[in-house]
């Protein structure tokens, strides 16, 4: 009996140890970060410049993963469901953990309850552009068009349910007018068709459009901010161009399953913060559009949570619900 005893104390000794075990010798291998979109959009671009600052400083491995389909869902599902080991984390941002909850009658995640909240990495705020060759010199120009011909000027997004697609339904009830929505599946055949003049307007973060507006193959009307874009000085926001008080605006941050052990989150959010903290990462993401943000896990689990409950109105006011 004594034996036995002895035996159970090791195990429980032994199972007790495990976490602290496990984020001691973490990582020993590469760590996959899941995008949730295709390459060369703005969540692409973020996952990669700041994994490659941590990699460069820490010597691990990161391999992205894009995981593109369903609004971003196919890629948080597939975080949510992966073993809570620290190898698996995914750039989630506003359209994905806070505006799908509310878009989907069945999500298959719960952001809340699925995910362990890492940090937050940067905010970018949107842009509504058309092609250099567009007739559309000012967003008042592009308004007075829509109001002539209600439902006849179209407006391309990333995708359905995406921060571009609610801001673009903001818009429209602010401005009073009806504009062709048509998602896209991710940045880059978005940018080719609304440069090549087969979509009249584009709406996504400043982060995705930023160089093709510097090449001349874009231009900007307006920036959805509270405030100018330092990269974008000349760009109006939505708000100086008439429409007081209008902000929208998306953010990023990484994410493990949930059950990840603390130690191991613990350590990402240290790295992470550290990288965001660089001034050659800050230049980076700047020059991307985007801010670099940082903070703690809690910090970032009460902005989903706010962030779930304002973006919840938003989709109940604009009457958008997808299947």
């Amino acid at each position: 009996m004594l034996f036995d005893r002895r035996q159970l104390l090791a195990a429980a000794l032994a199972a007790a140890c495990a976490p602290a075990a496990l984020a001691q010798a973490w990582p020993a291998k590469a760590i996959k970060v899941i995008v949730p979109f295709p390459p060369g959009g703005g969540t692409d671009i973020i996952a990669r410049e700041v994994t490659q600052t941590v990699a460069t400083a820490t010597g691990w491995t990161f391999v992205i993963d894009n995981r593109p389909g369903a609004g971003g869902n196919l890629g948080v599902d597939t975080t949510a469901k992966s073993p809570a080991d620290g190898y698996t984390l995914v750039l989630g941002q506003t359209s994905n953990l806070a505006i799908n909850p509310s878009l989907y009658a069945k999500l298959p995640y719960n952001p809340v309850k699925d995910l362990a909240p890492i940090a937050m990495v940067a905010t970018a705020p949107l842009a509504i552009v058309v092609s250099a060759t567009s007739p559309y010199k000012t967003l008042a120009d592009l308004v007075s068009a829509a109001k002539a011909k209600p439902g006849v000027v179209n407006f391309a997004s990333p995708g359905n349910g995406t921060v571009a697609h609610l801001t673009g339904d903001l818009f429209q009830k602010a401005a009073g007018v009806r504009f062709q929505h048509i998602p896209y599946k991710g940045a880059n055949q978005a940018l080719n068709d609304v440069i090549g003049g087969q979509v009249d307007m584009y709406l996504s973060s400043v982060t995705s459009v930023l160089q093709q507006i510097r090449n001349g193959k874009l231009r900007p009307l307006a920036v959805s901010s509270a405030k100018r874009v330092d990269d974008l000085p000349q760009t109006p926001t939505v708000a100086e161009a008439g429409y007081k008080g209008f902000d929208a605006s998306t953010w990023f941050g990484f994410l493990a399953p949930a059950g990840t052990p603390k130690d191991v989150v613990a350590r990402l959010n240290t790295e992470f913060n550290k990288a965001l903290q660089q001034p050659d990462l800050r230049k980076r993401l700047g020059e991307e559009g985007a801010d670099p943000a940082g903070g703690s896990p809690d910090q970032f689990a009460a902005l989903i949570r706010d962030e779930i409950q304002r973006w919840g109105k938003v989709v109940k006011d604009a009457g958008t619900k997808l299947d």
